[in-house]
């Protein structure tokens, strides 16, 4: 299912999100995924209790393809709401990112819809914190709100061992007097906040940060501007970026590209930190000219990287 002409093409600024919904009493909440990350949707399969479940909102656990077993969760549960939809009703949103397969029980499935980042909003403070973070963008579609989900955050929080991780940078790469400033898009609070303590820890980087990759390409042109007023490089003031892909009003690969046509940016080294790395889409990356393309959560490989390529700019400078 997840396989439509969009994923093959790059820096559109556009995506696919699969509709569904939850109802509860009185009400029923419109909700959407990428359709990158959803493997099929099924009806509701019988569940085999796990064993140390942490939340109550994981039922157990169902036999998929390939002979997988694969957690289910039930999402109205997780986000502290009653299900009214019945059993012969509900659907199983099947996705598949950062390696996990993980099956979401929902009320119901619409449709697909394609649309432009342009028009997906980012969500207020108020609507974050109710949501304990677990939306991370906003759409209006025929007259109704739909919340985009941040299912990594979902998943990390059930299993706290696929959370973002970072150990220590390696001896042989560490510059205990050298910093270097790396700006950092990401529309999930929860990775921002991690990803700068984690970086910020190792002494090796000082992170700025960006809420979508508009915010970041404004930040960008305000470095570039400054700095060719000042009659130096932008490169003397920033390092490197690290993006997400899925962000509101301008995507990753769109921000990755731009940087790369843009005369005084390109040569800043452009990572893609993202649960939509694969390698049937890796491709989309390279055509934009990323210069690195991690999974998350691995923080860890990625920061490796960061320094390599840096310091493989400064050398040839």
């Amino acid at each position: 299912m997840a396989q439509t002409n969009i994923l093959l093409e790059s820096g559109t600024n556009e995506l696919e999100i699969v509709e569904f919904y939850l109802d509860e009493p009185g009400y029923r909440g419109h909700y959407g995924v990428n359709v990158a990350k959803v493997v099929e949707i099924i009806r509701m399969q019988p569940t085999t209790a796990m064993p140390q479940m942490r939340h109550a909102s994981v039922l157990g656990a169902f036999p998929h393809r390939d002979g997988k077993i694969v957690p289910l969760v039930d999402l109205a549960r997780y986000l502290g709401k009653t299900s009214t939809a019945s059993t012969e009703e509900s659907k199983i949103v099947v996705t598949e990112f950062n390696g996990i397969v993980t099956g979401f029980l929902v009320s119901g499935v619409t449709r697909i819809h394609r649309l432009s980042w342009n028009d997906v909003e980012e969500p207020g403070i108020f609507l974050q914190n109710i949501s304990h973070n677990s939306i991370t963008a906003v759409v209006r579609l025929e007259g109704r709100v739909v919340f985009i989900l941040d299912m990594e955050n979902v998943v990390a929080d059930l299993d706290p061992a696929l959370a973002i991780r970072f150990h220590k940078i390696p001896g042989e790469l560490l510059e205990t007097a050298q910093t270097y400033t790396i700006l950092h898009a990401d529309d999930s609070g929860n990775v921002r906040e991690l990803v700068k303590q984690l970086l910020e820890k190792s002494g090796q980087f000082v992170v700025i940060q960006a809420v979508s990759g508009e915010d970041a390409w404004e930040k960008l042109l305000g470095m570039k501007k400054k700095a060719l007023d000042a009659g130096t490089s932008i490169r003397q003031t920033l390092q490197a970026v690290i993006t997400d892909i899925e962000m509101p009003r301008m995507d990753g690969l769109t921000l990755c590209r731009q940087i790369k046509e843009d005369p005084e940016l390109k040569s800043l080294p452009v990572a893609l930190f993202s649960s939509l790395i694969s390698h049937s889409l890796e491709h989309k990356g390279k055509s934009v000219g990323a210069d690195a393309q991690f999974v998350k959560p691995d923080l860890q490989n990625l920061s490796v990287k960061l320094l390599e390529l840096i310091r493989a700019k400064q050398s040839a400078a």
